[in-house]
This record gives structure tokens, sequence and C-alpha cells, in this order.
């Protein structure tokens, strides 16, 4: 190793950034002998060369030192592995010469163990079949000696029970067929078995109907536990479904022949009492039996017994839907139903023909009903027959959805997981009562609970009666209660409560399917909505008599209670749509359902459907009916509202003089003789009292509702005329007088929005106006003054900023 391949700044070869950096820190700031001026330069240059030739001198000691450690531990490492060499030749040769004899040894073992297993299996496999085939002798004499003399058939059969767990191969196999048959018994094993159980059969079949027709139910369940053990389980369930089914045909005769022919006794829920009976006889059966079939049958054996109990269903419940379709008359009352014409209805869709007395129509509640009254027995359908035949309907069907709903649970895949939604089971859907019940009572219940509904919804109209006794004066007091709304409101939502209820009491989603729209196009379609929005337009509409005048008053509370009418109308349904639920609308749809909708609709998605069905039907009438609310609350506040807010302001800011300064105002009112305080404080008086002739009748006789957003309209008129009041003081404004315009407006302002803070909020743009023309110059340039957009949330734009700075003379 030389000096030049050190790193020592003198080599040509480059020089590794890594290496270099501690051998060179002390010469970075050393001098170089190549920039040496002087004689001292140089002799510094020398120095620091002497020092780095020092320091490299001792690191190549070192590394010279350790080269012979390095050797030695080499030395030893080739030692090493010359006496590793000459074990592994050693260990190869025990290898090959001692372990091959023994690997050798151990395969040839391994092939005897292998022998002698393959041979043990096939002695155990002998042994089995020789098992077996002893078995199958002992069934095979014992079938045949207990079917003997002794003739006791529950041996008999446990030992073909027995003997069917021998496999048929071994059965029919020549060993059992050299070994088990005998003297007594010469046939082959298989033909005896098969003999004996066509003979059991045949011979339980006539003990089990003969115990049957004796009533005898012990010995029908004897049996009947017998036929599985000789493998004839269908023919047991089969007999067995004949059996109790003759049991539920005898009870529906007998129930339904229990009263006497005499059709006024069969009122009311006679037939819904027979179907019902008829179910839980049914379900009765399948509970109590149900044990001893799975139990000596199998698992999932009831089903077939279910199934031979549905065609008897079928049958008997067919018998009394026809009785009662034909005793109740349902195809009159249909074709009745479908061609009531709705007169009332109709008429109050026609442009009433004006007179010089006013606008009357036929049957209007202000006529009392007019001078020919009509009621639905007039028209050919009596409603109280029309309600008492959905209600027996209604019965129906609740029954028969707890009946498929038990069938359900019971057909239900035992495999299944404990919270999985129930399915209609097909025993249930392609079943003749079911189609039945779906041409008898679903179809018949939508059509008249259709044309009850929109019937109930004409007779309260003809039977409507407004609040009496209401007035714009604040002097006469009001015996009505408050909401003052037309009597129709109460009977339709009754009606409405009434409907839904009885729907959900189906528990048939296509009840609900076709109910629910139904009620939603009745009140939000040209019936309920539609008779109230013509009657508003019709009869009270607020229209002055004289160009420029106001409505008269009569016109004004009708108009205002039909208001009133529509508002209360949407918080009743919604309030019955919650009832319904049993939880709040707002509920997000990830939430628990209320248990007891569930219940009633337990099958797959169900609960999903009638839940959107009744918020639909909620949030597009509450959609309708608050359309039809802001447009008549904005003719009301452009008939009655608007006309007096142009006086009143006129006369709030009479004489409203803000150019004068507080000097001036001082003056006045000592010339005057009056305080002050009292001139200061006279604009927001004067309208105040006007505000509350104006508002004060109006607000006792509407909804809170409703007349919130009157003053959300009103606010918002009277913001924007403020507004240009405002900009027409611009210029002619002292500093007095914008403080006093600013304590005025803002008066007006608490005025407006007493007892509803929120509507400050449209008096935004008139209050900033005044803050900014306030302001001082020094305030003014705190906030940033044009160009502040981060102090304050503006509603002015930086034009409207700067003109309200000029709001007041220099």
């Amino acid at each position: 190793m030389s000096a030049n391949n050190l790193p020592n700044g003198n080599s040509s070869a480059p020089i590794p950034k890594k290496g270099s950096d501690k051998l060179n820190s002390s010469s970075s700031s050393s001098p170089s002998i190549h920039d040496a001026s002087t004689l001292s330069d140089v002799r510094a240059a020398l120095a620091a060369l002497h020092v780095r030739e020092t320091t490299i001198t001792d690191r190549l000691n070192a590394l010279l030192s350790s080269q012979a450690d390095l050797s030695r531990e080499l030395g030893r490492l080739d030692l090493l592995r010359a006496n590793l060499g000459s074990q592994v030749i050693a260990t190869r040769s025990i290898s090959n010469g001692m372990l091959s004899s023994a690997a050798g040894t151990a395969g040839r073992l391994s092939s005897r163990v292998k022998g002698l297993d393959l041979e043990k299996d096939r002695v155990q496999q002998t042994l089995k079949v020789v098992e077996q085939v002893a078995e199958l002798k002992a069934c095979v004499h014992g079938v045949v000696g207990s079917m003997g003399a002794p003739q006791d058939w529950e041996a008999a059969a446990g030992y073909i029970s027995r003997a069917s767990k021998v496999p048929e191969p071994i059965i029919r196999g020549g060993f059992a067929a050299s070994m088990v048959p005998s003297v007594e018994v010469p046939d082959a094993p298989w033909i005896t078995l098969e003999n004996a159980k066509e003979s059991l059969c045949g011979l339980f079949l006539r003990e089990f109907e003969k115990a049957a027709k004796e009533g005898d139910g012990a010995k029908v369940t004897r049996f009947f536990k017998l036929f599985p053990l000789i493998g004839r389980g269908d023919v047991g369930l089969d007999v067995y479904g004949r059996y109790v089914c003759q049991g539920v045909a005898g009870t529906a005769r007998a129930t339904l022949k229990s009263t006497p022919g005499d059709a006024g006794n069969r009122d009311g829920f006679f037939y819904a009492n027979v179907l019902t009976k008829l179910f839980e006889h049914i379900a009765q059966i399948v509970e109590s039996h149900g044990g001893l079939v799975e139990r000596h049958y199998g698992e999932g054996k009831m089903v077939k017994v279910i199934e031979r109990l549905q065609m008897e269903a079928d049958v008997q419940g067919g018998i009394v839907l026809d009785s009662w379709s034909d005793e109740r008359g349902v195809d009159r009352k249909l074709t009745d139903a479908k061609s009531y014409p709705f007169s009332f209805l109709v008429q109050s869709f026609l442009t009433p023909q004006r007179t010089l007395t006013g606008t009357p129509r036929m049957n209007s509640p202000a006529l009392g009903g007019g001078t020919n009254p009509r009621n639905s027995e007039d028209e050919g359908v009596d409603m109280k027959e029309v309600d008492g035949l959905l209600s027996e309907i209604s019965v129906m069907l609740g029954r028969w959805s707890l009946y498929s709903r038990f069938l359900a649970g019971k057909c239900k895949n035992p495999d299944a997981p404990e919270d999985a939604l129930l399915s209609i089971p097909e025993v249930v859907t392609k079943s003749n009562l079911s189609r039945k019940i779906s041409a008898k009572l679903t179809t018949p219940y939508n059509s008249l609970a259709l044309f009850f509904f929109r019937r109930s919804v004409e007779k309260a109209f003809q039977l409507d009666e407004s609040p009496t006794g209401l007035s714009l004066s604040l002097n006469k007091p009001i015996d009505a209660n408050a909401p003052y709304i037309i009597s129709a409101v109460d009977d339709v939502m009754y009606i409405v409560s009434a409907i839904i209820q009885k729907a959900i009491s189906t528990s048939q989603r296509e009840v609900i399917a076709s109910v629910i729209p139904d009620v939603g196009r009745v009140l939000g379609g040209s019936d309920f909505i539609g008779m109230v929005q013509r009657r508003m337009r019709d009869e009270s509409y607020p229209q002055p008599v004289v160009a420029g005048g106001l409505p008269p008053e009569n016109k004004i509370i009708s108009f205002i209670v039909l208001i009133n009418s529509l508002d209360v109308a949407k918080d009743y349904l919604a309030r019955i749509i919650t009832q319904q639920l049993g939880t709040s609308l707002d509920q997000p749809d990830g939430t628990a359902q209320p248990n007891a909708l569930a219940a009633s609709f337990p099958f797959e998605h169900d609960l999903t459907f009638i839940t959107s069905s009744l918020k639909n039907l909620n949030s597009t009438f509450s959609l309708k009916t608050s359309e039809l609310i802001s447009d008549a609350l904005r003719v009301l506040f452009a008939a009655v509202v608007k006309p007096r807010l142009k006086p009143m302001l006129t006369e709030a800011f009479r004489d409203a003089d803000y150019w004068r300064s507080e000097e001036e105002l001082a003056d006045i009112a000592r010339l005057n003789d009056e305080e002050e305080d009292e001139m200061i404080d006279l604009v927001q008086r004067r309208f105040e009292q006007s505000w509350d002739r104006l508002m004060k009748p109006i607000a006792r006789l509407m909804t809170a509702k409703t007349f919130t957003a009157l003053v959300d309209l009103t606010a918002t008129d009277l913001s924007k005329s403020l507004e240009k009041r405002v900009w027409s003081y611009s210029g002619k404004t002292s500093a007095y007088g914008a403080i006093r315009m600013e304590r005025d407006f803002s008066g007006i302002v608490s005025t407006v929005s007493k007892g509803n803070y929120s509507v400050r909020e449209l008096f935004s743009r008139v209050m900033q106006i005044l803050m900014v023309a306030d302001m001082e110059d020094e305030e003014w340039e705190e906030l940033g003054g044009e160009d502040g957009e981060d102090s304050i949330e503006w509603v002015l734009s930086v034009d409207e900023r700067r003109r309200a700075r000029n709001l007041v003379k220099v």
C-alpha cells in the first residue's frame, strides 16, 4: 500500500466524499500551498501538511498491526475446514455402509404391516356382513313370528324397521339368499319383507279407518305411528290428512248451520266468525299434532299434512265466502258503488252562475242543504251497509293474514336464521282459497273503501257548517273555540283515520297498496282540496265590492276559515300517520321499526312498503295543502293587508323631520309645550297603533302557523317599502335625524317581529343601511370601510354601503 493511493490531497485519483470527510476536516480551513503568496503562508501550509502526514502514518501503522491477527485467524479457519472435510467423508461412508440395510428392512416391514391392515379390514368387513345377515335373519323370522298367532303388530313393524337399516345390497346379496331362508320362511329375505310390508300396510289402513269411524283417538294414534316403521310414511300421512280433514269439514258445516236459516240472524260478523273458527280449528290441529308427526315421521313432514288441510280449507272456506257474498249482495253493492254519480262533487266543478244575491249552490252549507236535500239512500247505496261490509271484510282479511302467518312459521325452513323475514309459503299462495279471497274480499274491499271514503267526503261538504259569531272587530267577543275551521275537516279526518286503521287491520299489502293511494287521491285531488279551493275561488274570494276599497268582512272571515281548515287538516293527517307508524315522521330509515306495525306485516319487505306508503300520503297531502295555503295567503295579503300598509306608513311618517338637528327639535317641543321623548317616539307609536288595528283582528282568527306565514309576507313587502323610504331621505338627513330614523325603524321592526324574532332577518337590509349611515368615521374605519367583508356579514353591496355613508348631509 503506497502513499499515492491515500486521500492526502496530493493524489490525482478521485476522492470519495464520504471517505474524505474526516481526513480533510482539518485541511478545509488550513491554508493551501497553491494560494501562498508570502513566506509565512508557505510555512503555515507546510505545517499543515506535516500534521496530515502524521495522522495518515498513525492510521497506516494501526492497519499493519492488525494484519498479523487477521492472518492468524485465517490460518485457524483453514485448519477447521480440513477437519470438517474428513468428517464429511467418514459420515458418507457410514451412511452407505450401515443405514442402507436398515432402510431396506424398514421398507419390508412397512409392506408387511400394510398387508396385515388390509387383511384385518377385510375380516372386519366380513364380520360386519355376517352380523348384518344375522340381524336380517332375526328380523325376518321375527316379522313372520309376530304376524302369526301373537299378532303383535308393533313388534312386526319394529322388526321391519330394524331390517330397513340393513343395506339393500346385503339384503339382495347371495350370502343372505342362502343363509336367511329356512323351512318356516323359505322365500328370499327381500321377498318376505316386501310381502310383510304390503300385508301390514293393508292391515294398518283398515284398522286406522275403523278407529276413525269409531272415533277412537288412541287407536288412531297407535296405527298412525306404525306406518313409518314399515316404510309407508306417505300412506300414513295421506290417510291421516284425510282423517283430520273429515273433522275440519264436519266442524265447518256444523258451524255454518249453527244458526237458524233466517238471514236476519246472520247479520254482523257471522260469516267472519265462521271463517275464523275454520282457521282456528286447522291451526289447533297443526299445533297439537305437529309434534307427533315430526317425532314419528321426521322433521318437515308436517308440511304434507298442512297441504292436505289447506285443500280442505279451500273447499270449506270457499263455501263460506260464496254464502257470504250471496247473502250480503256484494256484487250488487259493487255495481251500485261504481255507478254512483257523486252529483254534489260534480256540480262543484261547474262554474257557479252569479246572481245579484251572490253565488248560491245547490245543497251549499250556506243554504242549509238546499230545498232538495239528498242522502245516500236516495242514490240506492246504504252507507251503513257499506261500512258494515267493510268492517266484516277487514275482519276476514285480518284472520286470513293471521292464518297465513301461522302456516308460514310452520313451513319455515328449519335451517333459516332466527331473524330471517317470513315468506308466504306456496301452500298458501297457490291455494284456491287465496285466489277466492283476492276475488271475493280484497278486490271488493278496495272498491268499496274508495267509494265509502269519497262519498263520506261528499257528504261532509254537503252537511258542512262554518263557525258562527266570528268578527274582525276586537270589541265583539268570539264564543266559538279555536281553531276556527269548517266542520267538514273534522268529519273527513275522522273518516281518514278510520279508513287507514281498518286497512292496516287487514294486514294485507294488496289492500294498503290500493286504499292508501286512493285516500291520497281523494284528499289531494279534486275532492277535498279541490272543494276547498273552489270555495275559496267562488264563494269566499276577498274581492272588493268597490274598486280601491276593502273586501266585505264576511268574505275575509270565510277566506281565513278555509285557510285555517287546510292548515288544520294537514296537521290532523300528520298526527294520524304518526299514530299509525308509532314513531315520528322524521325518524331515519335506518332505525328500528315500530313493533305494532311490524307485527301486522311480518312478510319480507311488506313493512318497508307500508311505512313508505303512509309517509308518501302525508308528504303529498302536506305539499299540496302548503301550496294552496301559500297561494291563499298571498291573496289575503294582497286584498286585505297590502292596501292598508301604504296609508299606515304615510300616517306613521307624517311630519317626520329627520333634517332637523337636536337643538331645533328641542326648541319645537318647548314651543308646542310637548315632551321631547314623546315627539321622538311619535312614529313608532303611530305605526304600532295602526299595526295592531290591522293585524290583531286577523291574528285572533287565524292559526298560529298561517298567521306567522302572513306576517312573513307582510314583513317582506314592508321591508321593501321602508328601504325605499330610507333612500328617499338620502342627502336630506342630519346626523341626529339619522339616529332618530334608526330608532324609528327599529321600533317598527320590533312591532312587526313581536312574537317571532326570525322576522327581523327580513329587515336586515334596512337595518344595515341605517347602521352604516349612523357610524362615526373612526368606527367605519375600524370595520374596514367599504371593503370590510370579514367583520360583518353584509347583505349590502359595496356601492350600497357607499351610498348609505352619504345618507347624512354634510
